[in-house]
Formats: structure tokens, C-alpha cells, sequence
């Protein structure tokens, strides 16, 4: 009889014990991945969100700026053309300047006879056949353009080479027969015939001198004539 009651007591007890564990156990087991998973979800949205909102914040504020600064840039450089379209306004007009003026023209131009050439120069030290036209007329105090092909293009052209005057300018390409830029200006002097007109000019071998429109060197090179007054 002892032994029969003591074998059920025994089993009752153990398996308390086994479910008791169990219980705990399954318990440990259910808590530990839910702690896992909501920390792991807490620490993800903690490292991701604040990475997120700056860069979204960084490219608009990137395009603002640069909108603003490309929206600046126009008016720092406005001031800066103004000189370019303001320029030719200081040249004296074309035709205003007296014709009575003409030989006090040739008059000038004559005093520079003999100055070497000198490519950009403009007084007797040296010049060059665009800049003896406009020292000519700057010591009258007429404006004109420096340049010998902006020359070309400033007062009247004339038609004819019958109808060319003195305090003409002359104009010539480089190379005889052909078309080209004009590279070569001078101030007519006189005009002794059909076949007999003089102008002055800077020559880039023997400086300031007079020559012959119907030289065989320069009738070939020969494009146009101006008439500047």
C-alpha cells in the first residue's frame, strides 16, 4: 500500500515541475523574439528617419540657392555692357563736320609725313595707316573710329572714282583681284586727274607718304571710297 501511494505523489510532483517549466519556458521563448522585433523597429526608424529628412531638405535648399544666386548674376554684369553700346554715340556724326574744313585736313595729315609706321601707334613717333586718319581728325577735334574697317563703314560711299574729292578716305584689300578685309586706309590730298589721284597713308615700309590711286600697286587693291563729312 506505502508503495502505491508513494508512486502517485511522485508523478503528481514531477509533473508539476515539467509543466511549470514548460509554462516558463514557452513564456522566456514569446517575450524574446517581441522584445527583439520592437527594439530592431525602434533602432531601424531611429538610424532612417533623421538620414531622410535631411536629404529631402538638401536639394530644395540647393535649388533655391542657386536660383538666387543665377537671379543676382544678370545685374552684376548689366553695368559692364553699358560702355559697349554707349560707344559709337562718341563718334562725331557722319556729315556734320564742316566741308570747309577739308584743307585744314590735308594740312594735318601732311605734317605727319615721314613718321615711320608703327603698327597701333598714333603720334609722330609712329602710327599706322587707321590711326593717321584718326589723329587727323582727333586734332580737329572730330571723333572718328580707329579701326580701319570700322572706317570703311563710316560716312557715305561714294559711287563713282570720278566723284572722289580730297578729304576722301581710300580704302584697299590686301591682295590685287581679289575680295578680302579691308587692310589698308589713307586721306585723299588731291585731285589732279582722271588718272591723277593722291592720297596720303602710312606705308608699312617707308611710313607716311603720298602716292597714286592708279599706281599699278594700288588701283589693283583698290575697294571703295568713302566720304566721311
Amino acid at each position: 500500500m506505502k508503495k502505491y501511494l508513494f508512486q502517485p505523489r511522485s508523478c503528481t510532483i514531477f509533473i508539476f515541475l515539467i509543466t511549470t517549466l514548460l509554462f516558463s519556458s514557452c513564456d522566456t521563448l514569446r517575450k524574446t523574439p517581441e522584445r527583439s522585433t520592437s527594439s530592431r523597429g525602434t533602432a531601424s526608424r531611429g538610424r532612417t528617419s533623421p538620414a531622410r529628412r535631411p536629404s529631402d531638405r538638401r536639394p530644395s535648399d540647393r535649388r533655391t540657392s542657386d536660383r538666387r544666386t543665377s537671379d543676382r548674376r544678370p545685374i552684376s554684369k548689366a553695368p559692364a555692357r553699358k560702355p559697349a553700346t554707349t560707344r559709337p554715340s562718341t563718334y562725331t556724326r557722319p556729315g556734320s563736320a564742316n566741308t570747309a574744313n577739308i584743307p585744314q585736313v590735308v594740312q594735318i595729315a601732311r605734317t605727319y609725313t615721314g613718321t615711320p609706321y608703327r603698327s597701333g601707334g598714333n603720334d609722330k613717333q609712329g602710327i599706322d595707316c587707321s590711326g593717321l586718319i584718326c589723329q587727323v581728325y582727333s586734332e580737329m577735334g572730330v571723333k572718328v573710329p580707329r579701326i580701319s574697317w570700322q572706317q570703311s563703314e563710316f560716312g557715305q560711299e561714294i559711287g563713282k572714282i570720278e566723284e572722289i574729292k580730297p578729304g576722301d578716305w581710300l580704302f584697299f584689300v590686301p591682295e590685287a583681284g581679289k575680295e578680302g578685309y579691308v587692310s589698308h586706309a589713307g586721306i585723299v590730298t588731291d585731285v589732279r586727274g582722271q588718272d591723277e589721284i593722291i592720297f596720303i597713308h602710312a606705308s608699312t615700309s617707308r611710313g607716311v607718304r603720298e602716292d597714286n590711286l592708279f599706281s599699278t600697286y594700288f588701283k589693283g587693291r583698290f575697294v571703295k571710297a568713302m566720304r566721311p563729312f
